[in-house]
């Protein structure tokens, strides 16, 4: 390779001029054209939250949740930065912001707290940053995971929500149970303050990475049925819509386009703790699992990470039409199934109703909230109920 070869292998692919600072998907790209790459992708998926979308009277409220790490910072910047430009140009915005923090230290070992919080709000002053522990979620749906017996009933109520959360997932039977109720604790604790907040939408920091570890994730965990609402643009349980403005992004993408800005985002992010091989098969969880996997795949495969998202979301979920009216949610994650299909038998294999006993059937008819198949099989042999 010459000299000049060289030289022309280290220029950006897309303006030809700039030293080449970042590969992104095996191409190089210098610092202006990475930034403009990232902000525009951003705003592809921003389109229907632009100014000429709203009115004076009628700016609607998203709300952004945030872990403190790299994308949903890096969301919370480029959110920032587009409310900016429009408020320059035409004077004003297309939505307000309201920011929200769930902190899950108290149930999560190594797990961000509300402690951190005071360097994003000195970064992003204008917003409504609000924080909220994980136990919270037991003050909007208090009635499902209080005990059924009298006297635990009134033991329950003299110790604090935090215990009582500690409680049922400790009653969990495995850490990918324990990891999974989590995650669904969060999100439902996120979209019950959005609709008491207003807010028109959700908007999730998930990356393309994310994406396609939670779509062999919640697969293999059983809910493949509920792929393309986890992963797309759209309704949520909640009746609130959710979107994904990063979900055309790396995870290895938002982490450059987090240091490489001025003042870098970096001191702010703070993460858990990172999937290590284990040992034990008992301390490993699903989750842990597809993010190792999906770790090592980003770096030397990116479109195998993109593909596996863009293929769930070529998925469709059953109408009511297909099934009838016998339609129902789950009442732990929400998502929706035909009744045929909730709780542990109805994914039992074959998925007819042959399929399911009498007395099973007969159970799912009298229950008024049936759980999913994922749903049933996490919280299965847990001592406290849920």
């Amino acid at each position: 390779m010459t000299a000049d070869t060289t030289a022309a292998a280290a220029r950006c692919r897309k303006c030809q001029q700039h030293e080449a600072q970042v590969t992104v998907r095996s191409e190089g790209m210098c610092r202006h054209c990475f930034m403009r790459y990232v902000s525009t992708k951003f705003a592809k998926r921003m389109e229907s939250f632009r100014v000429r979308n709203s009115t004076k009277d009628h700016q609607p409220t998203l709300l952004v949740p945030i872990s403190l790490g790299v994308s949903s910072l890096v969301l919370l910047h480029l959110l920032d930065a587009q409310l900016g430009a429009q408020l320059k140009r035409t004077g004003r915005s297309g939505y307000r912001l309201s920011v929200l923090f769930v902190d899950c230290s108290h149930v999560v070992d190594g797990a961000p707290s509300s402690e951190h919080l005071p360097g994003v709000e000195q970064r992003f002053p204008h917003y409504d940053l609000s924080s909220l522990p994980l136990a919270a979620i037991l003050n909007y749906d208090s009635q499902r995971f209080s005990a059924p017996d009298e006297s635990d009933k009134q033991e329950e109520a003299s110790i604090s929500n935090e215990q009582r959360l500690t409680r049922l997932l400790s009653s969990l039977p495995s850490a990918t149970s324990r990891s999974d109720i989590t995650s669904i604790l969060r999100t439902r604790l996120v979209l019950e303050v959005a609709r008491s907040k207003g807010c028109e939408s959700v908007l999730w920091a998930d990356s393309t990475t994310r994406l396609a570890e939670r779509t062999l994730a919640e697969t293999a965990k059983g809910r493949g049925m509920s792929l393309p609402s986890l992963v797309s643009d759209g309704p949520s349980p909640c009746d609130i819509s959710v979107h994904y403005p990063l979900q055309d992004l790396l995870r290895n993408e938002l982490l450059s386009f987090s240091a490489l800005l001025d003042p870098p985002l970096t001191p702010l992010v703070r993460t858990g703790q990172s999937p290590q091989p284990s040992g034990s098969a008992a301390s490993m969880t699903i989750d842990g699992l597809m993010a190792q996997y999906f770790e090592s795949v980003e770096e030397n495969y990116p479109s195998i990470v993109a593909n596996v998202v863009r293929t769930s979301r070529k998925l469709t979920v059953t109408t009511s039409s297909d099934h009838g009216d016998r339609r129902c949610s789950c009442a732990l994650c929400g998502v929706t199934m035909a009744r045929n299909e909730a709780g542990l038998y109805g994914w039992g294999g074959d998925q007819s109703h042959r399929a399911i006993p009498e007395t099973a059937t007969a159970s799912m008819e009298a229950t008024e909230e049936p759980m999913c198949y994922g749903c049933a099989r996490s919280v299965l042999g847990a001592y406290v109920p849920i």
